[in-house]
């Protein structure tokens, strides 16, 4: 079965737009796209009002990989298609998102934790993945 919106013809600026609007309509202070050599989005960046303080938030888009799946699933795309399909990706899972936050079941920050990030742009997830962020039971704590 091929990925969703594997056919979409909605350009990916287009859809960054949708993302931005839907960020904004549940509380960014501010958004922002970060772009590859190929002058393409690959990451949307957010700031969020928390009981901390603001955040910042770093959506991934690795179009390269994305591709790589595409192509397993037999999906005839070059670069340009699988990065309107993987940005389409991205909007869905972020609107799926805000329908759990309408609820009042979780908070912003709840939802995109790993995707909380440093001034230097690094996320939580990164974080940990690099061994930087051991967390208890995982076998990296000194307890």
């Amino acid at each position: 079965m091929a990925i969703k919106n594997y056919s979409t013809t909605i350009p990916a600026a287009q859809t960054v737009g949708e993302i931005q609007g839907i960020l904004a309509a549940h509380g960014a202070k501010s958004v922002m796209m970060n772009y590859d050599e190929q002058r393409e989005p690959n990451a949307v960046m957010f700031i969020v009002e928390t009981p901390l303080g603001d955040r910042l938030f770093k959506l991934p888009a690795n179009i390269d990989e994305f591709q790589k799946v595409l192509q397993r699933q037999k999906v005839k795309c070059d670069r340009e298609q699988a990065t309107k399909v993987a940005w389409r990706n991205i909007k869905d899972w972020i609107a799926a998102q805000m329908a759990l936050l309408e609820t009042a079941m979780v908070t912003l920050d709840e939802i995109f934790l790993p995707y909380m990030a440093d001034k230097t742009g690094t996320t939580v997830y990164q974080l940990y993945a690099g061994g930087d962020l051991p967390l208890l039971g995982d076998g990296r704590d000194e307890r």
